[in-house]
């Protein structure tokens, strides 16, 4: 035997007993809980199919209410262009009273236009104080 030098006792291996350990069971039987993963994987193909199917479906609708949206604009334009006509009109004609208001304190000035090109621009806008 072999005897350790800081030690009282001889040094013994544990061992197992003679004839081994008596057997236990050790499996675990548990119930079966949940979906398999071949149900999970189809259940997220089918999810991702119906997500990609609303979003196809609602970029269409956007893109429909779009396409309205832009004919209700040009519909529109012809009524807006009329209507900012008649204000650059009204301004134009406020515009000549002032001048002519002005042209009576001046001898000799007559109102005419400077350029005479005989074609109709849009001039820029004048400020009304009223």
């Amino acid at each position: 035997e072999y005897l350790h030098p800081k030690m009282a006792a001889p040094y013994k291996q544990d061992l197992p007993p003679k004839g081994g350990y008596q057997s236990f069971k050790f499996a675990k039987n548990l119930p079966k809980r949940g979906p398999s993963g071949f149900v999970i994987f189809i259940g997220g193909i089918a999810t991702m199919g119906v997500g990609f199917f609303l979003l196809a479906k609602g970029n269409r609708e956007k893109k429909v209410f779009r396409r309205e949206q832009l004919e209700a604009r040009l519909i529109l334009l012809p009524l807006l262009q009329a209507e900012r006509d008649r204000e650059m009109l009204r301004n134009e004609k406020a515009f000549e009273e002032d001048e002519a208001k002005v042209a009576k304190l001046v001898k000799g000035y007559t109102p005419e236009r400077v350029y005479h090109s005989g074609r109709w621009a849009p001039t820029a806008p004048v400020m009304k104080n009223s």
